[in-house]
C-alpha cells in the first residue's frame, strides 16, 4: 500500500470527488445553510488567524501555516457542502484548479502593476531601503491562508447561497458590501477605503465567480493581488498597518484620491478604476454562459455548469 494511501488521505479525496452520489438526507434551505456555514467559517477564519499570529514574521513557518490554513479551510468546506447540500463540490473541482490558480494570480499581480503605475505616474510610490527575500516569503504564505479564507467565506458561502434567495445581483451587492465592511477592522481602516474595497474587489471578486463557477480564479486574483500589494511593493495592504515588511519598502506621498492615503492604494480612485474593467468583462462572460440569475429562477441544487 502506498504511504499516502492512508484513511485521511482516501477521506480527503472522496471529499473533492466530483462523482455524483445518492443523498441520505434532506437538503435544507439556503437561508439555514448560509447561517451553519458561516458560522463554521468564523472558527475556521479565528483558526488561521491564530496561525498567522503564530508564524508572525518568519518565512518558513508563514509559508508552512498559510498552506495548511488554505487545506483546512478548503477540507472543511468541501465536507460541509457534501454533508449540508448533499452534492459534489463542483466549484472546488480539482481539475480547474491548477489553470484557475494560474490565471487569477497572474492577472492579480498585473492589475495591481497597473494600478502602482498609475499612481506612481503621479509622482505618489517611491522606495527606500534594500529587498527583504524573507518578508516576501512570509507576506507569500500570509496571503495564501487569507485568499483561500476570504474567498470561500464571501464567495463559495456568502455569494453563492445569497444568490439562491436574491439573485446575482443582489448577491453581488451583498458579498461585495460585507467584504468591504470587514476591512473596517483594521488599524488603518476607513470608511472611503472599505468602499472602495466593495467596489473594486468585492464585485471583481463575485464577478469572477460568477463567470466560472468554480473559486480557483477568484481566490488566484485575491492572492495575486495581495501579494503584489504588499509582499512584492511593500505598501499597506486594506489599512492594516501591522503587516510585515515585503520585498521593497514602498512609501506613498501625494492626494490620498492618488495614492488612497493611511488605506493604501486599494483607496486610489485608479484601483476602482483598474478592477472595473476585467469585473465588466466577467460579468459580460457570465451572461453568456447564462450563468447570471434572477431571485425568480429555480437553479437545481448542485447542478454543474460550465467553465
Amino acid at each position: 500500500m502506498s504511504p499516502w494511501d492512508t484513511p485521511s488521505v482516501r477521506w480527503t479525496k472522496r471529499q473533492f470527488s466530483q462523482s455524483p452520489f445518492e443523498p441520505t438526507r434532506r437538503v435544507r434551505p439556503a437561508w439555514v445553510r448560509l447561517v451553519v456555514m458561516v458560522v463554521l467559517f468564523v472558527l475556521v477564519t479565528g483558526l488561521a488567524a491564530g496561525m498567522r499570529s503564530v508564524a508572525g514574521d518568519n518565512p518558513v513557518l508563514s509559508l508552512l501555516f498559510g498552506a495548511a490554513a488554505g487545506v483546512i479551510a478548503l477540507t472543511v468546506y468541501a465536507a460541509a457542502v457534501r454533508f449540508l447540500e448533499q452534492r459534489p463540490v463542483y466549484e472546488l473541482d480539482p481539475a480547474a484548479a491548477r489553470s484557475g490558480l494560474r490565471r487569477g494570480t497572474a492577472v492579480g499581480v498585473g492589475l495591481f502593476l497597473v494600478t502602482l503605475a498609475l499612481i506612481a505616474l503621479f509622482g505618489g510610490y517611491g522606495t527606500k531601503g534594500g529587498v527583504s527575500l524573507g518578508g516576501a516569503f512570509t507576506i507569500l504564505g500570509m496571503m495564501a491562508g487569507i485568499a483561500v479564507v476570504e474567498e470561500i467565506l464571501f464567495r463559495g458561502i456568502v455569494f453563492r447561497l445569497v444568490e439562491q434567495l436574491m439573485g446575482t445581483t443582489g448577491a453581488l451587492a451583498l458579498s461585495g458590501v460585507l467584504f468591504g465592511a470587514l476591512h473596517l477592522v483594521n488599524s488603518g481602516a476607513t470608511v472611503w477605503g472599505a468602499l472602495a474595497i466593495a467596489m473594486e474587489a468585492g464585485l471583481m471578486l463575485g464577478a469572477a465567480y460568477a463567470a466560472t463557477r468554480t473559486l480557483w480564479l477568484p481566490i488566484g486574483l485575491h492572492l495575486g493581488w495581495n501579494f503584489a500589494l504588499s509582499g512584492i511593493f511593500g505598501v499597506t495592504v486594506s489599512g492594516n498597518e501591522d503587516m510585515p515588511a515585503g520585498l521593497l519598502h514602498g512609501v506613498l506621498s501625494g492626494p490620498t484620491a492618488v495614492t488612497g492615503g493611511d488605506f493604501g492604494p486599494e483607496a486610489s480612485i485608479f484601483a476602482i478604476i483598474v478592477c472595473a474593467v476585467p469585473t465588466v468583462m466577467l460579468l459580460r462572460s457570465a451572461k453568456r454562459r447564462n450563468h447570471l440569475y434572477t431571485r425568480r429562477q429555480n437553479r437545481s441544487e448542485g447542478t454543474r455548469t460550465s467553465t
